[in-house]
């Protein structure tokens, strides 16, 4: 038998951090020769490929237990549990807990037939503070910080995979972020589900902004400070201060934009309009004019005619978003946009390829104008590493982890190349 747990992760940089949690608890409730899945569930496509990945491991490695978690596993344990491949699914909050996994050491050991061990997550009101002592596999260390939304998009279906809004308290990231410093962390992300809603429920009055600069602030050995995703609208005084003023928070945001035409927002129930995006990218160009800009957009949604996809194509210009994240649009079960009429798959393939042409334009004239600019980059595995603004530099005989200050001396459309 072999005796490692070997985790297979999809998705967001919230599971990425919960990846190093579990790999923690597993090794403790002494679970080996394990597979673990950490699934994501924002599109059908996620969920087939996991389904896909579980079934070639299974084949790859005979024998081996295999476990499925994560969003996907939240929101359909029997999918997973009906496959031969599957040992056991547990759920968000299971997986997080040493509880959890004890108990799912002991279904192993005694060869349980109940397959699924996954709770109401929506009944779960608090989140703990996982303390790390790095990723495995990376040279930058992700805090999570909050989980879970209390917004309910309607093609989204997250909040069912990860529960209601809630954070960890500032003292206790404070000092997750301290120990990690310690221990030779240079970058630090800070990760979540709807994390510029961080402070819901914590007494007093925390916001994101705050607890940036309280971070920036009680850890000054901190040297890059980013965050990621965040929802426009809720981004707080606070936030556009430290943004303006605190050079260790990197001039890179991603946001979570979903759409360019007004109506379509409307029907998604986001609670942005098209120019509330546009002054916002605006207000924070002015604060920090070298700020770049990413974004999530969804191509096809339903009722989308072509005059309102031009609306989403438009918007990279009109926020200038550099870096773009399209996703064809999903139907997911159980949401109210999957009861709407649906736009035809092959206009939504088209419209999804015509904005990732669009986003890959806009990434090429973005590599293209740092050329001459002198750059601070943190060396990655791989050969690569990233600008402050989150730009991949090819490098050569680099130590991961290390930071270079360089001059770009050129870029082949795909990464930037120091002098």
């Amino acid at each position: 038998m072999r005796p490692d747990i070997d985790i297979v992760t999809f998705g967001c940089r919230l599971n990425i951090h919960e990846s190093e949690v579990m790999r923690a608890h597993a090794a403790d409730a002494g679970v080996t020769d394990t597979i673990v899945f950490n699934t994501c569930a924002v599109t059908g496509e996620a969920v087939r490929q996991a389904r896909q990945a579980i079934r070639r491991a299974a084949r790859e490695r005979p024998g081996a237990r295999i476990l499925v978690t994560g969003c996907a596993a939240q929101t359909e344990p029997q999918t997973f549990a009906n496959m031969p491949e599957v040992t056991r699914v547990i759920g968000n909050s299971e997986k997080l807990s040493a509880e959890g996994w004890r108990a799912t050491a002991n279904a192993f050991g005694i060869g349980a037939e109940e397959k699924i061990a996954v709770d109401d997550i929506l009944s779960v009101k608090e989140t703990a503070l996982h303390l790390i002592d790095g990723l495995e596999g990376h040279t930058r260390a992700f805090v999570q910080v909050q989980n879970g939304c209390d917004h309910r998009c309607t093609f989204c279906i997250i909040p069912y995979g990860r529960g209601n809004s809630r954070s960890v308290p500032m003292g206790e990231v404070v000092t997750q972020i301290r120990r990690l410093t310690e221990r030779g962390a240079r970058e630090v992300v800070l990760t979540g589900v709807d994390i510029t809603s961080y402070g819901s429920g914590l007494p007093g009055e925390a916001t994101l902004g705050k607890l940036v600069r309280q971070i920036l602030k009680h850890v000054p050995e901190l040297e890059r400070l980013r965050i990621s995703s965040i929802d426009s609208v809720e981004a707080d005084d606070d936030l556009m201060i430290a943004l303006a003023e605190e050079e260790r928070l990197m001039p890179h945001l991603h946001l979570s934009l979903q759409a360019g035409d007004d109506l379509i927002l409307k029907r998604m129930k986001r609670r942005h309009s098209r120019g509330d995006a546009i002054r916002f990218c605006d207000e924070a160009r002015r604060l920090r004019p070298d700020i770049v800009f990413g974004a999530d957009i969804i191509a096809g949604f339903p009722t989308e005619t072509d005059a309102m996809f031009e609306q989403s194509l438009d918007l990279v210009d009109a926020c200038g978003l550099t870096h773009l994240h399209v996703f064809p649009y999903s139907p997911r079960p159980g949401t109210p946009a999957a009861r709407m009429p649906q736009v035809d798959g092959r206009a939504v393939k088209e419209r999804a390829k015509r904005l990732r042409e669009k986003g890959e334009a806009a990434f090429r004239a973005r590599l293209a104008g740092e050329v001459g600019a002198r750059r601070q980059i943190l060396a990655e595995r791989g050969g690569i590493g990233r600008t402050e603004h989150f730009l991949p530099v090819r490098l050569t005989d680099v130590l991961p982890g290390s930071i270079l200050d360089c001059m770009i001396a050129g870029e082949d459309g795909k990464f930037l190349t120091p002098a």
